[in-house]
């Protein structure tokens, strides 16, 4: 059902689609003080022609070669980088070995079809071997057949040799050092906290509603002071690295949907809260010339379809000299203790490679000048989100409001923690005899009990609360940028702490794997680089409710299902990411006023159906559409409590407008109203009554049904709606009746 004008004049125009926008990147100066550089993947959309640019730059110190530090080495957890170990540069490695060492290995013959950076590369990995007293690498270099044998194989596996030097900071040397301490660490179940303490970081505790909060900050508050943060410079970070295999999709999770009743995509959903917090932070200060950009990190998997959605989308509506995009490496799989390179079961001339993790991020946006320029252009905070969260955006105004007031360099966005969950925490780890190597760090889960029963309790629940002390980690950080650029400015370079994590094929023994592994990172192990290099780094949480901020769409419909029939309660599928997001929009509606009332052929008195096996809410459904409102203020402000407000579960409801007000609305079905950037729409009394939406399960038989709706296991069948796009300016009223009637300009 469609509403327009007497007149004749269209207000509503067409029913919902998700389509929207391309651009990526701003390609910013190189750093000074690097040197030696190589070819990158950061392109400026509005030059003529997209030319790779130098990037980032080798040390020829040899501190990087000889730099080991890992999260799960208790010998470095927290010393420096650098010395020690005893090995040598690259460079100085390849020049200390005699040519007839090398040629014992690869004939001259086939080292001469090489190029020279191929050659140089061969010759590094066998100086290494030598210098080492190993043959760890001999499967890959050794055994050539003779020159005019399979030389395109050779000069391959050369190049990409070559490309894993280039790509990791220091060179393959220093990634095969680092991995033959982690990896005998690994083996001997080395205890990386041995020396310290967990204790309950400094933070605060939020809730939306503050008569829960146990934080002296109200939430109001802390999101008036996020919104005069954003008036002060603040730039996001979105890491989105991995394709949806876990999930069951073969494409970039950012294009999947995160509800059915817009059909938006989680990029177009941030992007779409990025462009309303802007409006909101130029209302608040009346400066119009904020502009908050955007930097996406993709991998080689994902950078071309994250780039064809953006173009396919036309950017979702973003400036596209505000849209950077950096790609970062895979780096070199490990098949053994001895850190020996994988090589592929079918090609011996290819050398396997796994992601490194999203750790990468903060080297990719020193080595692209990016934190450089938001210096130069004076932003205070950056905001790093994950890929698959939609609930995130609501907690992030006020934890800038947070960070703002306790003056955080590094603020976590957390979530109240089970006893025993498999998530990471916060903690602070006190040093038990020397203060200067204590720190707040993510802690996993599976490392965090250990620690707690060293120190008599273990990982318990509070007596009071029912929850661990230690906040959750959701992973979504808030930065302040000036001790953000020093800490990455650092001998480090922004490259974060690395671990291992090996299946061995025989846990005793722990010298075979089940398969390939690799170096990992997290980006949430950057406070080792804080305290490194600022002498008193100030680093807390920020915790908000689960139902506010927090559900993840990671698990495949089938592992969601396994996890629901052995009695768990949080699946982590697309669909009760989907769910969660219309709960947290009722309890939003609840707060501003709104009455939930059952319907009529309603007798099931669960607040949940089940939809493909996964508990789903039953309703109503209820998007409220960034530009609607991201903060509290605006919800009351556009939600009049003293009118008849209701909505009957089976509902649907979906709004968005900047100037769209509700003051009165009975609801039993489904309704859209959206409205345009300068029009203003006010909702009176408003009664509305059709057969709306329903869920519907898939057949049995899926095989025809495209990937994206087979992995949520349902559809939304849309029998009528109420619908109102209006998008010309001016002033206009949807009456009772469901009439809609322009103001002039005197009575509005």
């Amino acid at each position: 059902m469609k509403f327009g004008m007497v007149t004749g004049t269209v207000w509503l125009l067409y029913t919902f689609s998700s389509a929207s926008s391309f651009g990526t990147t701003s390609v910013p100066p190189q750093q000074k003080q690097q040197q030696h550089a190589y070819p990158r993947n950061t392109y400026r959309q509005n030059e003529s022609q997209q030319a790779p640019l130098s990037g980032w730059f080798q040390q020829s110190n040899g501190d990087r070669s000889s730099s080991s530090s890992s999260f799960l080495s208790s010998s470095l957890l927290l010393s420096s980088r650098g010395g020690g170990g005893g090995h040598k540069s690259p460079s100085s490695l390849s020049a200390s070995v005699e040519t007839t060492d090398i040629t014992a290995h690869v004939s001259p013959e086939n080292l001469s079809l090489l190029s020279e950076r191929g050659r140089q590369s061969i010759e590094r990995l066998i100086a290494f071997d030598l210098a080492e007293g190993t043959a760890s690498q001999a499967h890959v270099y050794g055994n050539w057949p003779e020159a005019g044998v399979e030389d395109e194989g050779k000069k391959q596996l050369a190049e990409q040799l070559a490309d894993l030097d280039e790509s990791y900071p220091g060179g393959l040397v220093a990634y095969l050092t680092k991995a033959k301490l982690l990896l005998k660490e690994s083996s001997a179940g080395t205890n990386p906290f041995a020396e310290y303490e967990a204790k309950v970081p400094e933070g605060e505790s939020l809730s939306f509603f503050d008569e829960e909060s146990a934080s002296s900050m109200p939430f109001s508050e802390a999101e008036q002071l996020g919104l005069d943060a954003i008036g002060q410079g603040v730039v996001f970070v979105l890491v989105a690295g991995g394709l949806g295999e876990r999930l069951g999709y073969s494409g970039i999770k950012l294009s999947l949907e995160t509800n059915l009743c817009t059909n938006i995509s989680y990029l177009g959903l941030y992007v779409r809260y990025i462009q309303a917090m802007q409006y909101m932070a130029r209302l608040k200060t009346g400066n119009n010339s904020i502009r908050i950009p955007l930097v996406i990190m993709t991998s080689g998997d994902t950078d071309p379809l994250t780039r064809q959605l953006l173009k396919d989308n036309d950017n979702f509506g973003m400036d596209s000299d505000l849209l950077t995009i950096v790609t970062q490496d895979k780096v070199a799989a490990l098949k053994d203790s001895q850190a020996g390179l994988a090589l592929e079961d079918d090609n011996r001339w290819e050398i396997q490679t796994k992601p490194h993790g999203h750790g990468d991020v903060h080297h990719l946006l020193l080595r692209d000048g990016l934190v450089d320029q938001w210096e130069a252009q004076g932003i205070q905070h950056v905001v790093f989100l994950q890929d698959t969260n939609a609930l995130v955006i609501n907690s992030v105004v006020p934890a800038l409001g947070v960070s703002a007031a306790r003056g955080f360099h590094m603020n976590s966005i957390c979530i109240p923690r089970l006893a025993g969950e498999a998530a990471g925490a916060i903690a602070r780890l006190e040093h038990k005899t020397d203060p200067s190597k204590s720190l707040v760090i993510n802690v996993e889960y599976n490392q965090l009990d250990p620690l707690l029963k060293s120190q008599g309790t273990g990982d318990v629940p509070d007596e009071t609360t029912g929850y661990s002390p230690f906040p959750g980690n959701a992973n979504n950080l808030v930065f302040s940028v000036p001790e953000y650029a020093k800490t990455l400015r650092g001998e480090d370079q922004g490259v974060v702490l690395e671990f291992v994590n090996p299946k061995y094929k025989d846990e005793k023994a722990r010298t075979e794997f089940k398969k390939p592994t690799r170096l990992e990172c997290m980006m949430q192990d950057i406070p080792k680089l804080y305290q490194k290099e600022l002498e008193n780094p100030k680093i807390g949480f920020c915790m908000f409710d689960r139902w506010f901020t927090f559900s993840p769409a990671k698990n495949s419909l089938e592992a969601g299902q396994d996890t629901i029939s052995k009695g768990g309660s949080a699946p982590g599928t697309l669909s009760s990411a989907e769910s969660d997001k219309y709960i947290q929009n009722q309890k939003k509606l609840e707060w501003a006023g709104f009455k939930m009332l059952d319907s009529d052929d309603d007798d099931d008195d669960s607040d949940t159906i089940m939809m493909a096996g996964i508990p789903v809410t039953k309703g109503p459904r209820v998007i409220l559409c960034p530009a609607f409102s991201i903060s509290q203020q605006e919800l009351k402000e556009k939600i009049k409590a003293d009118c008849d407000l209701t909505i009957t579960r089976r509902s649907s409801l979906v709004l968005e407008g900047h100037h769209l007000k509700i003051e009165g609305l009975s609801l039993d079905g489904a309704l859209v109203i959206r409205a345009g950037e300068d029009t203003h729409v006010t909702v009176k009394d408003l009664r509305v009554h059709n057969k709306g939406w329903e869920l519907t399960n898939l057949p049995d038989d899926t095989s025809d049904i495209p990937e994206m709706v087979r992995i949520r296991g349902y559809t939304m069948t849309k029998h009528e709606t109420a619908e109102y796009l209006l998008y010309e300016p001016g002033h206009f009223v949807i009456e009772s009746d469901g009439q809609v009637r322009q103001l002039d300009d005197a009575s509005s």
